[in-house]
């Protein structure tokens, strides 16, 4: 569990390093950002290996019902994520779409995952996106994105939610359990 724990921490870290040591960072340049993603690389290596070998107290386990809740809510989050990148009209309505969208994985993953190591990972990473979210929030004013937000981009990040969670389904299936319910 300790492994699991360091790399939430971890995550944890390296994100908010941004947010709580921003001149140091900039002072830092490029290296930064490598050093950055070398942590956030680490930090998902140890979660994976720490999660796959925790142990913990079992409360509730995946059935019909919360599997395609979990489902819905992935699809959603894929969406979000394409909605972020894309700049389509949910960011008029949302300053954190990718956040959000971050949130709605870990909630999924929280509703069909009811053991301790699922709560310490996903209910880690879902406070982090909360953290996170008011930091930026204290940080600087949101300025609403205007648009044009045109139904082309729309339906590019509707198919490119479904493209990713059809690949992300498979490749879980083929090193986890598999997410699309039955076996």
């Amino acid at each position: 569990m300790l492994i699991l724990i360091l790399g939430v921490a971890l995550w944890w870290a390296a994100h908010l390093y941004k947010r709580l040591a921003p001149a140091q960072r900039a002072a830092m340049g490029d290296r930064s950002r490598a050093m950055m993603t070398g942590l956030l690389v680490l930090a998902v290596i140890l979660m994976v290996i720490g999660y796959q070998g925790a142990e913990g107290a079992f409360f509730w386990g995946r059935n019909p019902a919360l599997v395609g809740i979990n489902n819905l809510l992935v699809l959603v989050a894929f969406y979000l994520f394409a909605a972020a990148g894309m700049k389509t009209k949910v960011t008029r309505y949302t300053r954190h779409p990718m956040l959000w969208g971050f949130s709605l994985w870990a909630v999924a993953h929280l509703l069909v995952n009811g053991d301790v190591p699922s709560f310490v990972l996903f209910g880690g990473l879902l406070a982090w996106v909360l953290v996170e979210m008011i930091a930026i929030n204290r940080s600087s004013a949101w300025v609403r994105p205007a648009g044009p937000f045109p139904a082309r981009k729309e339906a590019m990040a509707a198919v490119g939610a479904v493209i990713v969670m059809i690949v992300v389904g498979l490749i879980h299936g083929w090193i986890g359990p598999w997410p699309f319910g039955g076996a």
